[in-house]
């Protein structure tokens, strides 16, 4: 995929659509910038968490997700 954005007099550029939706970034979110050895420059999102952290708990059947599947199972462990 090749892709430009054009810097503007601040210094700022718009990262374009395709590459936003590649990366999986949106508003807010930060990137990093790392020069290689040959010079070349990589982006990287930076994540603050991890991107799995939704899927967690989905292999515990009979058991949701959230704050009231929590709550409906412990009542249920203590007989209420």
């Amino acid at each position: 995929m090749a892709a430009t954005a054009k810097i503007t007099s601040k210094g700022q550029i718009t990262v374009p659509l395709q590459v936003r939706r590649t990366l999986g970034i949106g508003s807010g979110d930060r990137l990093a910038f790392e020069e290689s050895a040959n010079g070349e420059m990589r982006v990287t999102p930076v994540r603050a968490k991890s991107p799995f952290a939704r899927y967690r708990g989905i292999g515990n059947p009979g058991f949701g997700s959230g704050r009231r599947s929590i709550i409906r199972r412990v009542r249920e462990l203590r007989g209420e």
